[in-house]
């Protein structure tokens, strides 16, 4: 178990929070490309703690500024869209992409154009999504991992709906392989109680250079391995990201890939695009106020994630061996946070123009390439292919 101090550091996301310090050391997806048009040229974004807006100016740039308006708070959100940026629907005051102010009406005030620099974060349109970095300059790259990088793999995006539940929560999931046998056993098993979990032999976790691989071996010989993505992606079929909005809430979007003999589109093409379901009914609910619906492997991980709590309490938790991958995140987490204390760049950072592709093995996780295309929507109650 953590102590209270433990779990606050590793599940605040705000600016100057030591989770939140970390996590704005990399790209975050945060809007769908194909959302932003000439009709709706803005759209709200939250991620990390931070109202943010993202807009597309008349000459087809692309920025991100802070939401309320330096002049008197108002939102930009509902800014209009010019060549040179986004004016603020309230008096004028005109911003371009780096934060600039351009304009000042109803007068020209040179002091504060000169003196007044607004927030905001650089915007790079990247498989079908728009990515954002938080953290200091130099902004490091997009890493070029193989399943977003490889030309014979045609990609589609999914878009789960808000979990209402901390970044961690779904996190620790993804090095927890025991679940998969008791949660997301088929609807056929011979006990519940057990599920399938007595057809494995015994899990194992190592850390590599980009994360943890969990390494699940069954009785009959077969293994599957599929790794944690550090700091926020489960990379199995395809690369589940998982955003922190804020403490409570997180953005679930999944880029899945298949086999295509015609490659993989260009890296700023809009890609096809699937939402998902709500989970539970009301949508806008949380347990005891909802009921989750439990069908299929997304529903079932979400229904317990909230359950959960929007933080978990990990004060109160009893863990076991089959806990090991979920200590060794936690670890994993803490090292890297100091890293960044210490001013230096935390695991996965990657800075090189000409690094190599990374890979992330996808031929080792099971089922490779037969379930590598489905999309989460897909995955009935008794197909486990997300896990």
């Amino acid at each position: 178990m953590l102590t209270t101090e433990q779990n606050e550091m590793l599940t605040r996301v705000g600016p100057g929070t030591p989770a939140g310090e970390l996590l704005r050391r990399y790209w975050f997806p945060v809007v769908v490309s194909n959302e932003i048009t000439d009709e709706h040229p803005t759209k709200f974004v939250r991620l990390l703690g931070e109202d943010l807006v993202l807009f597309k100016d008349k000459s087809g740039r692309v920025g991100l500024l802070a939401d309320h308006c330096s002049h008197r708070g108002a939102s930009l959100l509902y800014g209009r869209v010019e060549e040179r940026g986004i004016a603020c629907a309230y008096h004028g005051w005109l911003y371009d992409c780096e934060g600039n102010i351009l304009e000042t009406p109803p007068e020209r005030n040179e002091a504060i154009m000169n003196s007044v620099k607004h927030t905001a974060y650089p915007v790079q349109k990247f498989l079908g999504l728009y990515w954002t970095y938080l953290g200091p300059n130099p902004a490091p790259l997009i890493p070029p991992y193989a399943v977003w990088m490889r030309k014979d793999l045609k990609r589609t995006i999914s878009v789960q709906p808000l979990l209402h539940a901390n970044w961690l929560q779904a996190m620790e999931n993804s090095v927890d392989p025991a679940h998969l046998d008791i949660l997301h056993q088929p609807s056929d098993s011979p006990n519940t109680t057990r599920g399938t979990i007595d057809q494995v032999d015994h899990y194992d976790f190592y850390t590599t250079s980009f994360g943890i691989m969990k390494k699940r071996v069954y009785k009959d010989g077969r293994v599957d391995e599929h790794p944690l993505v550090f700091p926020n992606i489960l990379r199995r079929s395809g690369t589940q990201i998982r955003v922190p909005v804020d403490d409570t809430h997180t953005w679930m979007v999944h880029i899945s890939y298949r086999r295509g003999d015609d490659g993989a589109p260009e890296d700023d093409a809009d890609l096809p695009v699937r939402y998902l379901k709500p989970i539970k009914d009301p949508p806008d609910k949380r347990h005891p106020h909802a009921k989750y619906l439990m069908e299929g492997v997304p529903a079932q991980d979400q229904a317990m994630w909230e359950t959960e709590g929007e933080i978990f309490d990990r004060t109160k938790e009893h863990l076991s061996d089959s806990d090991r991958g979920v200590v060794m995140l936690r670890k994993l987490l803490m090292e890297n946070i100091k890293k960044v204390q210490e001013g230096k760049d935390p695991l996965g950072v990657i800075r090189d123009p000409d690094h190599p592709m990374i890979d992330t093995e996808i031929e080792l996780s099971a089922g490779w390439p037969g379930w590598a295309g489905r999309g989460p929507e897909l995955v009935s109650t008794g197909s486990r292919g997300d896990e």
